[in-house]
């Protein structure tokens, strides 16, 4: 007989006490990492307004239009459901690349 199983098995509770459960713990975590993407995106949108990034907004814009697709899906597959905050970040990144142009119409000129 292993241990456990004389004091009840692994997954017993102490006293009707529940903890928060792994799903819980994963949530969070889901979330944390989808706040640090987002964070990473207002940093290149924030690159896109400066002078000296100006010979690279074509990329900016790309990896603008990538995190977006990211955050999108990352949201689908976790249920996670979207702020106001998570709508915004994709009506910018439409916006950048509408009053920029897309990069491909300029690498394909």
């Amino acid at each position: 007989m292993r241990p456990n199983e004389e004091r009840g098995g692994r997954h017993r509770h102490h006293g009707g006490h529940h903890t928060k459960g792994p799903k819980t713990f994963r949530r969070g975590r889901a979330i944390a990492f989808l706040e640090m993407i987002q964070l990473k995106r207002m940093t290149i949108k924030q690159q896109l307004d400066e002078p000296e990034f100006e010979t690279i907004k074509p990329i900016l814009i790309g990896e603008l239009k990538a995190l977006d697709m990211v955050i999108n899906e990352f949201i689908q597959l976790f249920d996670l459901e979207e702020s106001d905050e998570m709508v915004n970040t994709e009506n910018s990144s439409k916006e950048a690349s509408e009053m920029i142009g897309d990069p491909a119409d300029e690498i394909n000129q």
